[in-house]
């Protein structure tokens, strides 16, 4: 824990993952900053001293606490940068940030595809912005942001190929209702994180339809099998596939009413229209955009991925759901 005092952490992004982390960190760190959205949602935290959208429970101790909307202010002021933005406004919240990022520690939380680039945040970072591998962390779950904001006991994984690195994330975020587990599969966390959204929505769909939970528990068995095929294609390295931050991480989302993805699944299975679906949630659902993503890669590479192509159809190509579903429940064992 004394490392935590040589470095100042700012987390990016004002949503509900990114107020949860915020939560841990203020039990670790004296001095934090918080990026946020808008100078709406700075006034509001520093008047209220919650966050005006998401886990309004968190009453924040503004002592400890520099909210601000300004993100290069924050980026400038910090060497450990948590990004806690959907995959789909990173590109726009770096045109934010005017400073150069490569002496940073930098850390993502997000769980999606650039779409912009089709790639995941680790690669982006390292290729456009020159970031060392070294100095890039991977945090993911099996994790809801609604139980961090409740102190249900939960699980994190911290990725890095930086020993030292992981080990600091860790300490940051390790609280009597977090423990946490560290690995070096930087990208292969990476690329699970954004799989099992894809996978949480075809249990949603599932759920939407009326299957019940012996056919979930088949279609995730399958859903970790596709996971394993992707990984061992894309970025082989020894991996241990039923390790909390592939199958657990899976399993929470697949099957918990916190999970946005599968809420998502759920209303395209009870007959929403994907458009009219995705207007009536107000978070990201990042399993809908890295559909088209992943389904581009695994066509690349011709990856056997009936579950991720079935949803690809439902999404994108406006194949109907139960017909649909029912031939991806016949070809499954």
């Amino acid at each position: 824990m004394k490392e935590l005092k040589n470095h100042t952490f700012g987390v990016i992004g004002s949503g509900s993952f990114a107020t949860a982390i915020v939560k841990i960190l203020c039990e670790n760190v004296d001095t934090l900053y918080w990026s946020v959205r808008n100078k709406y949602t700075e006034e509001y935290i520093n008047d209220n001293y919650h966050n005006p959208n998401y886990l309004t429970s968190i009453e924040f101790d503004l002592d400890q606490l520099i909210v601000s909307s300004d993100a290069n202010m924050v980026a400038k002021n910090c060497d450990v940068l948590i990004f806690a933005v959907p995959s789909i406004y990173l590109l726009d919240t770096l045109k934010q940030i005017e400073i150069d990022l490569t002496d940073k520690i930098i850390v993502s939380v997000i769980k999606g595809i650039i779409p912009d680039f089709n790639d995941i945040v680790g690669h982006y970072f390292h290729k456009e912005l020159s970031i060392p591998y070294e100095n890039f962390v991977v945090i993911t779950g099996p994790c809801h942001a609604e139980e961090i904001s409740m102190e249900r006991l939960s699980y994190l994984t911290v990725a890095s190929i930086s020993e030292k690195n992981a080990n600091l994330l860790s300490d940051a975020i390790k609280t009597k209702y977090v423990k946490t587990v560290i690995s070096d599969d930087i990208f292969g966390t990476e690329y699970s994180a954004v799989l099992k959204n894809i996978f949480a929505l075809s249990a949603g769909i599932a759920h939407g339809l009326g299957y019940g939970d012996n056919f979930q528990a088949v279609l995730m068995s399958n859903a970790i099998r596709e996971m394993e095929r992707f990984l061992k294609e894309i970025y082989p390295l020894k991996r241990d596939i039923k390790n909390s931050a592939y199958l657990g991480d899976l399993l929470v989302t697949g099957y918990s009413y916190f999970s946005r993805n599968r809420m998502l699944g759920n209303m395209i299975g009870k007959g929403y229209t994907v458009k009219v679906a995705i207007l009536e949630m107000n978070m990201i659902a990042e399993g809908y955009y890295a559909t088209k993503g992943i389904y581009k890669i695994i066509q690349e590479h011709n990856i056997n991925m009936p579950i991720v192509s079935a949803v690809y159809r439902m999404l994108y190509e406006n194949e109907n759901p139960r017909r649909c579903m029912q031939k991806l429940a016949d070809s499954m064992d």
